[in-house]
């Protein structure tokens, strides 16, 4: 007799194809638990809270637990080989996990995962979701029932993409059309399952709809998040664009590591015979140097202009992919970008994860010229300040080429790096002529008007397309009319000398005093606004105005703003700095600090609602911050704004506001620590500790430090963590604070654990947790547990390790906190392993890698694959043991984790020599919250 249960639909069981009778809603919700939990003790405790919880408890809940599982004995009796036991501490029900079809879910998933060819692959994936009958646990609802569903049904999404990627892979971009279009309309913000409708739009032959799909996706991304495209989405669109014949499907295996950052390819250009031949020649030189060309000129000449149209006419030459940069070298702000930021973001762009990047610099700049090394590449670097600025940001390979823009002569560059230096002047009459041709049309110059025109602009191109763009909007006007009102303008500004400004103040001037009143005072905002660019929801927060969209648009007609992306706005630094002379708003300032730092916040709390929540106050008048109906959506917003709330810190920090400056690193936390970006953390938190020190707040000056010290452990900087968490406990025990002494004594536990002494850990790990037992803080105390008993588990105290983490896991599924919840199941797995109870140890590895994958913890995966590794090898299953191992090793190389990679080739190459037995690797504790 064939028997069969259901989790992935409404629960049930049948023996060959009678259905059994279970009963009532309770009854089956007791089934649920047992099946999810197969084969493994359950205990009543466990059991009370997962079916009642706190709030309806029976009057006699072990009573009621005990005549749940007489019913269930009764209902499962025709059921051979299904058996309810009772056990000292609870119940197990014994039964063949491929007779559920949760446990076959998951076997087939991962069979897939390990397959070596993609059609093995697509087969096991899709047996796996054709198990599915509906929601599971349908109809029941406990809340650890629906904190499990919740993450079921998120893995099922996974899978179901990774399915996708699999079958584009093979091929078969025609028959997903239809049900590929209709998933991506039921989940109009899913960029990965765009980019799948867009590949298979383009290999169906339909560019143009792969296209109108990207800009369907980019404008609601803009309209509803505020955020661009992801880079992956990004670099799709470009390969269909040029219709590269390499494209094939997103792997989930991969990341795409050839970057295409060139910025848009010029409009209208014309001219720049001499300088464009010049690029040519250098292009063609031989001498085994890297080739160098560095493109001067004063500001508005059109040096980025003329290099990006170069850069696009030989676009063939750099297979490999280019790189671009503005290095803001002379931004209205001051401060151009260091290197050091421009260098981690190439490193990003070629595919190094940040938890990846090395934390000494000129280790980053080593990583940075391997990669590069034989690649045909370009590297644009654009708006240099000075020679120092572009230095480390050289390949050492003579197969790349690299542009550098500057308003400087780089005779640092020319002389010790051989660059060819090409100067621009300003555009000859005849150029300058036939440039606003192509913008007007000849039939619009009147010849001495146009003169008087163009003299104002003095050959500049910047200022040729300003006057072009005030002209085009009033077309019914002579170009009389408007010369008069700009030789009001420029003689006005007659006095002024020796600037960039000096022929470009007056067209500013000219444009500014025919905007609209609205228009003028979002324009004079802008220039106080930090950051490089800004989107739509923080512009109407810096205005506090009505219809900021009308006045943008307005703005960018007048060539004075560029909307560069959707819903996002930039201005040439010429141009930011006109607008910074006319706008002086303190209270601009602060709502536009606010907006970010409050809307920071609201993503903050989405990505981790358990977290203890600081006050920051309300924001200031007009001030509209944003919220974010999921963490995908905070996420993308942090991604798309980082660089602007680096800036928002510093703006604070020069205004005096410094608690906004601590708020901006606290409401980061999350979100780098998930990316394992402790390059950023370390700079917020030193900032924040600096801001701290100025205020009264010593809550605030203990949390920076600790937080200071957490980003140093990170960095694996342990002896300038310590001193720090040492500053941070004794603030708090000076002033009797028992929540900032359990944090850093937490904090120090885990810096002694990267250094492999669980003894000391422990040392701070007890009195932690005992803090937050003192002080009711269930969720922090359910930390405390996890750490505790992975110190246990390194000094091979199994018993009380299991104690404490089942307690974890049992508050983890409680308050449904998944970060917790991923790093006991990992633990527990060790425990498990070493206890001889390797089935056991699967179950928590497999359930720790679904949800490592759903909450994007991907920095924590190889370790834990490498775990699962050890128990198959321990249970025979090589196989699978060398398919976990290999992934692994995917994983580390792509995470630059050199140290790990090696060991996991060890592990590859002498499979058969280790013994099965082999304790795995020490449990994980990482740096928490």
């Amino acid at each position: 007799m064939a028997v069969r249960f259901r989790l992935l639909g409404d629960v049930g069981a049948q023996v060959d194809d009678r259905a059994l009778s279970i009963g009532y809603a309770q009854l089956r919700s007791v089934l649920a638990i047992l099946l999810v939990e197969a084969n493994q003790v359950v205990s009543v405790d466990q059991l009370v809270d997962r079916v009642w919880g706190e709030r309806r408890l029976p009057r006699k809940p072990r009573a009621a637990v005990q005549h749940s599982m007489t019913m269930l004995r009764n209902a499962l009796a025709p059921a051979p080989g299904v058996e309810i036991t009772r056990r000292s501490t609870g119940y197990q029900l014994a039964v063949d996990p491929e007779t559920v079809d949760l446990h076959q879910f998951r076997r087939l998933v991962q069979d897939g995962r390990a397959a070596d060819d993609d059609s093995l692959t697509a087969a096991a994936l899709e047996e796996a979701l054709t198990l599915w009958e509906g929601e599971p646990f349908a109809g029941l609802t406990t809340a650890w029932l629906d904190s499990l569903r919740a993450t079921l049904i998120g893995h099922r999404h996974a899978v179901r993409l990774e399915l996708v990627d699999v079958q584009l892979r093979l091929g078969l971009h025609a028959a997903l059309l239809p049900d590929l279009a209709t998933w991506a309309a039921d989940n109009p913000l899913d960029e990965r399952l765009a980019g799948q409708l867009m590949l298979a739009l383009y290999q169906s032959g339909r560019s143009a709809d792969a296209l109108d799909q990207y800009r369907l996706m980019r404008t609601r991304l803009a309209e509803e998040l505020g955020t661009d495209p992801s880079p992956p989405l990004r670099r799709l669109h470009e390969q269909i664009l040029v219709a590269d014949p390499a494209l094939t499907a997103p792997s989930a295996r991969t990341r795409p590591v050839v970057p295409q950052q060139l910025p848009a390819r010029p409009h209208q250009f014309i001219g720049r015979t001499r300088e464009l031949a010049d690029l040519d020649i250098a292009l063609g030189r031989q001498d085994g140097a890297v080739v160098i060309s560095a493109v001067g000129g004063l500001g508005g000449m059109g040096k980025t202009w003329l290099t990006s149209q170069w850069a696009y006419r030989h676009l063939d030459r750099f297979p490999d992919g280019q790189l671009y940069v503005n290095l803001r070298g002379f931004d209205p702000s001051g401060q151009p970008m260091p290197a050091t930021t421009a260098l981690r973001g190439f490193l990003d762009a070629l595919g190094v994860t940040p938890s990846a990047v090395p934390v000494d610099v000129d280790v980053q700049a080593g990583l940075y010229r391997s990669l590069l090394a034989g690649k045909r590449m370009l590297v644009f670097l654009d708006n240099a300040a000075d020679s120092a600025q572009v230095i480390p940001l050289l390949p050492g390979s003579p197969t790349c080429l690299v542009l550098v823009t500057s308003r400087r002569h780089l005779s640092g560059l020319v002389a010790a790096h051989g660059a060819r230096a090409v100067n621009l002047d300003r555009l000859p009459d005849e150029e300058a002529r036939r440039l606003l041709v192509t913008h007007l049309g000849e039939d619009r110059l009147e010849p001495q008007v146009t003169n008087e025109l163009l003299a104002c602009c003095a050959g500049l191109p910047l200022a040729i397309g300003i006057v072009a763009a005030r002209a085009g909007a009033h077309p019914d006007f002579p170009l009389s009319a408007l010369a008069d009102e700009l030789r009001v303008q420029s003689t006005l500004d007659t006095l002024d000398a020796g600037e960039d400004l000096v022929s470009l103040r007056a067209v500013f001037s000219w444009s500014y005093h025919a905007l609209s009143a609205e228009a003028a005072e979002v324009f004079r905002a802008l220039g106080l606004a930090p950051g490089a660019d800004i989107g739509l929801s923080a512009v109407a927060s810096l205005t506090a105005l009505p219809g900021v969209r009308a006045c943008l648009k307005e703005l960018e007609q007048a060539h004075l703003v560029d909307q560069h992306a959707p819903g996002r706005y930039r201005m040439h630094d010429l141009v930011r700095l006109y607008a910074g002379e006319l706008g002086h708003d303190a209270e601009a300032v602060r709502r536009v600090i606010d907006f970010y730092v409050h809307t920071a916040f609201a993503a903050e709390r989405t990505l981790d609602p358990l977290r203890e929540p600081i006050a920051i106050g309300t924001p200031a008048t007009g001030c509209v911050p944003l919220v974010f109906p999921d963490e995908a959506a905070a996420t993308g917003w942090l991604t798309t704004e980082l660089p602007n709330l680096l800036a928002v810190q510093k703006l604070a920090a020069e205004h005096g506001l410094h608690a906004s400056v601590w708020h901006v690193a606290w409401n980061l936390n999350t979100f780098v620590r998930r990316r394992g970006n402790y390059h950023d953390s370390l700079v917020v938190w030193r900032a924040a500790v600096a801001a701290a020190g100025h205020t009264s707040d010593v809550g605030a000056q203990a949390l920076a430090l600790r937080s200071l010290g957490d980003a140093c452990m990170g960095l694996g900087l342990h002896s300038e963590a310590q001193q720090y968490l040492h500053d941070s406990l004794e603030v708090s025990e000076r002033t009797g604070d028992l929540f900032g002494q359990a944090h850093a004594h937490h904090l120090l536990a885990a810096t002694w654990d990267d250094l492999h002494d669980p003894r000391r850990a422990l040392e701070h790990a007890s009195p932690s947790l005992q803090l937050f037992r003192d002080l009711d803080m269930v969720v922090w105390e359910a930390w405390g547990h996890l750490q505790v008993g992975s110190y246990h588990a390194q000094l091979e105290g199994y018993e009380q390790a299991g104690l404490h983490l089942d307690a974890a896991l049992t508050m983890a599924r409680r308050h449904g906190d998944r970060e917790l919840e991923v790093t006991t199941r990992h633990n527990l797995g060790y425990v498990a392993h070493n206890t001889g109870r390797h089935a056991e140890a699967l179950d928590h590895y497999h359930q720790a890698l679904d949800l490592l994958r759903d909450i994007g913890y991907d920095h924590h995966e190889p370790d834990t694959l490498e775990r699962l590794g050890h128990t198959h090898r321990a249970l025979g299953h090589h196989d699978q043991a060398r398919a976990s191992w290999q992934r692994t090793l995917e994983l580390c190389l792509s995470q630059r984790r050199a140290d790990d990679a090696a060991r996991v080739q060890r592990l590859l190459d002498d499979q058969s020599t280790s013994s099965a037995s082999e304790s795995c690797n020490r449990p994980e504790t990482p740096s928490l919250r």
